[in-house]
């Protein structure tokens, strides 16, 4: 079978690796000929593990735009950074024709997700080995469960990094994810619960007791690795693309770029406002899909407050109900130890832009994808997009996540970034 290909040209490729270092060819080539074009659209994928799904993801995303602008001089960038999945996770390729199929959330680990955890944590080979055992075997112990629990917080640590927290309230010192601080059967309990919710009204006959437990233990340690992935996406973003789009500046002046990205990609664009050069203003625009990170990272308790300003454009947030990943599953992960909310009061306090918006930042606007794509957004400043419209369809756990190849996200970038049509 043929490697997977982006069909819009010029594209460029950009490869990062973990601590946001650029593969110089690539980065050099964009340098060179990025001249060429007056608007440069960068997409960022999210926690894809390799160059096959991202590169699917972005000739999806990207075909329509010659078409919706064939006046204008537009070229592409597609971001590769060093993310992970479970590989036995139901993430639909992007594609509709796959996205009502449903399947039963597995409890053991198969071999692509060991070699991703062993890759995206170094010197983890034992740790992995025995969280696979646990999971094969499902001991019917209770204290095996504190073990488990020990093993994911070796394996990922309790605590978010400086680039892997989205608010103040996440580097204070007792910001300890509670999903690793508190009783490690309970927490595989409440993940179990959560799973059987996004599963709806799916004919599974769902287990109980200590296996209901293992169920969620593997959903557990899915969530934890995120937080992993999470502090890659702001590095690679704060040290790495940040500085390229300076180098850009420098290089190409007269080209707009408009940045893009999905999941924890969204959260990697965002912070990449951070790395940019002081003198660099040539960030048109920025729109987030399905961003997987604090509703509150641009609000005065967020880490980038006031970030929005460096664009010369507005900062869209386009977000759905339908997506359970960010809607469930994210603000359970995302409680701090001694956080007391209740499952009802999750949403609120831990909530995804990308399930819900942009909070707390004075002056934002709220739009429907229909008053976006009648009227526009704004010129400047901090628009939520609701996008459910579009984005809706989706297996669990993560429903509508990765729903977002269609041709009216394509007109929501083309119009935050003012793009001649």
């Amino acid at each position: 079978m043929a490697a997977p290909e982006v069909h819009v040209r010029p594209y460029w490729e950009l490869t990062f690796d973990a601590d946001g270092d650029a593969e110089p060819g690539r980065r050099d080539r964009l340098l060179r000929e990025a001249h060429q074009v007056s608007d440069l659209v960068v997409l960022a994928h999210g926690w894809n593990n390799d160059r096959s799904l991202a590169t699917r993801l972005y000739d999806r995303f990207f075909a329509p735009f010659p078409a919706l602008a064939p006046g204008a001089r537009i070229g592409y960038a597609g971001v590769l950074w060093p993310s992970m999945r479970f590989t036995d996770e139901p993430v639909p390729d992007f594609d509709p024709a796959l996205a009502e199929a449903v399947t039963m959330p597995r409890t053991t680990l198969d071999e692509g997700t060991r070699a991703a955890l062993a890759a995206a944590f170094p010197d983890s080979g034992p740790l992995v080995g025995e969280l696979t055992r646990l999971l094969d075997h499902q001991p019917d112990r209770a204290d095996a469960f504190d073990r488990f629990g020990d093993l994911v917080r070796r394996l990922v640590g309790t605590r978010p990094t400086a680039l892997g927290a989205d608010t103040e309230e996440e580097l204070s010192a007792h910001a300890a994810p509670k999903m690793l601080h508190e009783n490690t059967r309970d927490v595989c309990l409440e993940f179990a619960d959560a799973l059987e919710a996004t599963a709806g009204t799916a004919a599974f006959s769902w287990p109980g007791g200590l296996a209901k437990a293992w169920q969620g233990a593997h959903e557990l340690l899915r969530q934890a690795t995120y937080f992993e992935m999470k502090s890659r996406a702001g590095t690679v973003g704060q040290k790495g693309l940040g500085p390229l789009l300076g180098r850009l500046a420098h290089d190409a002046p007269q080209v707009r770029v408009h940045l893009v990205g999905h999941s924890f990609g969204a959260r990697l664009v965002s912070f990449a406002l951070a790395g940019l050069p002081p003198a660099a203003g040539q960030v048109a625009s920025v729109t987030l899909l399905q961003g997987a990170f604090s509703h509150y990272a641009f609000a005065g308790r967020g880490v980038l407050k006031g970030r929005q300003a460096r664009i010369a454009g507005p900062l869209v947030s386009c977000y759905s109900h339908f997506d359970t990943a960010l809607g469930t599953m994210y603000p359970i992960a995302s409680r701090l130890a001694d956080d007391d909310t209740g499952i009802l009061g999750l949403g609120a306090r831990w909530g995804a832009m990308g399930f819900d918006g942009i909070k707390d930042v004075p002056g934002a606007v709220r739009l429907t994808l229909a008053e976006a794509l009648r009227a526009g957004v704004p010129a400047e400043g901090c628009v939520s997009v609701d996008a459910a419209q579009v984005v809706r369809r989706g297996p669990p756990p993560s429903g509508a996540h990765s729903d977002i190849c269609h041709q009216e996200l394509a007109r929501v970038v083309l119009g935050a970034g003012r793009v001649p049509l």
